[in-house]
């Protein structure tokens, strides 16, 4: 049977998109898929068991817009870093793109960059000439935040978890963005483990899907680590009969890409899975995430793990309020 891009549509009116985080983090709203319940997000380590494990992902949003320009004209480009391939260059968006070639100069600030493809859909590779570009990044880039967020940041910090280590992503993985340094404390106190996996958040995570039919999507490509001690985590975890609870679907996809014979691969890892209904799920029991864009790879990914009860879950969600997207409330829901 084929999916249309329609089944996963929902009607998401602009009042119900968050401009803003809620404070403190864990304060946010939390929809107990199980029963429906309203629940405040700080009351997830008292939903779960102390032989569960909670993962996270600790991936760091990198501060991946530049604003500079063309070297000879002055003309003013806007670039946004997507990954940094293995040569040295970086695969980017860039913008105006049909005013860009191969072998444009560009500059921003005191670094200079070279685009090294023609654009195809606004995307190129860049060369920067910089003995730290990762550094100079930081230094002169912006936090990039997703087009449905109008709102400025008053706070960098906003937009990163407080377990954020390794930088490398062009969005935040933003289930994450609730968890606290409370809410940590007080799963470890409950006897809960909670353990990280890594993986480079790339914007088409976001995007809606642009074909009729799901089965034609093409899913783009995501680095992302598994670290030992949390593949042992996990093992330990199967043996006590524990759950495996991904906070955010970034954590899905890492561990779902790297599950087998009863545990994971270690190590780093590309993956371009696309988890849609149909999807036999290994490696994962239950997810905390965010209310995702209608048309999106989340909602199906969502609709994979708990069935048709997603569009009830996101209905009642609306109906009460809640917040939805990047800065929005929280669910949770449990394999079906």
């Amino acid at each position: 049977m084929t999916l249309r891009t329609d089944d996963f549509d929902y009607e998401l009116p602009a009042r119900a998109i968050a401009q803003r985080p809620v404070s403190p983090r864990d304060a946010a709203r939390l929809l107990d898929c199980r029963t429906l319940e309203n629940r405040a997000f700080r009351d997830l380590p008292r939903m779960l068991e102390p032989r569960d494990l909670v993962v996270l992902n600790t991936t760091k949003v990198r501060a991946a817009r530049l604003r500079g320009s063309k070297k000879g004209t002055g003309g003013a480009v806007e670039v946004l870093l997507l990954s940094e391939e293995t040569d040295g260059a970086w695969t980017a968006l860039i913008r105006p793109s049909r005013r860009v070639h191969a072998g444009q100069e560009l500059q921003f600030g005191d670094m200079e960059a070279t685009v090294e493809a023609d654009p195809v859909e606004g995307r190129t590779t860049l060369r920067f000439e910089a003995d730290d570009v990762e550094g100079a990044v930081a230094r002169l880039g912006e936090v990039p935040l997703p087009p449905y967020i109008t709102a400025p940041l008053a706070d960098p910090s906003d937009y990163q978890t407080v377990f954020a280590d390794r930088i490398g992503s062009a969005a935040a993985p933003t289930a994450g963005l609730h968890v606290s340094t409370g809410v940590l404390a007080r799963l470890r106190e409950r006897g809960i483990r909670v353990t990280g996996v890594d993986l480079h958040v790339g914007l088409d995570t976001f995007r809606p899907i642009a074909v009729d039919a799901i089965e034609d999507h093409r899913m783009h490509t995501e680095t992302f680590d598994i670290p030992p001690d949390t593949a042992e985590a996990y093992v330990s975890t199967r043996e006590a009969g524990g759950r495996i609870v991904a906070i955010g679907t970034t954590v899905v996809r890492a561990l779902e890409s790297s599950a087998s014979r009863g545990g994971l691969t270690t190590g780093p890892g590309r993956t371009d899975l696309f988890i849609a209904p149909g999807h036999r799920f290994q490696a994962v029991d239950a997810i905390v995430t965010n209310f995702h864009v209608p048309r999106s790879t989340l909602v199906v990914m969502i609709a994979a793990f708990m069935g048709n009860r997603w569009r009830e879950a996101y209905e009642t969600a609306l109906a009460r309020g809640y917040r939805f997207l990047s800065f929005g409330d929280a669910m949770y829901v449990e394999r079906a």
